[in-house]
């Protein structure tokens, strides 16, 4: 039985894959945005923890979302 050939589709990883989950960590991203502000507005100090996480999550949706643009430009 043949191996399949490096460039077929079952070998290499969803272009898609990337722009999901861009998606997905830019609304985490918009929800700890609203949450630090809930906290702050209440006067708690936690909404530091909030912009935090926020700044994680904007830049792992901008990785994700360069990464699925790399992938459709040069599709290996």
């Amino acid at each position: 039985m043949p191996a399949a050939p490096l460039s077929s589709p079952s070998s290499r990883p969803s272009s898609r894959l990337p722009r999901g989950i861009a998606l997905y960590v830019t609304v985490l991203c918009v929800l700890a945005v609203v949450a630090s502000v809930i906290s702050f507005v209440n006067g708690s100090w936690l909404g530091v923890v909030w912009l935090l996480l926020a700044g994680l999550t904007s830049n792992m949706a901008l990785y994700y979302l360069r990464r699925s643009r790399a992938a459709r430009v040069d599709p290996r």
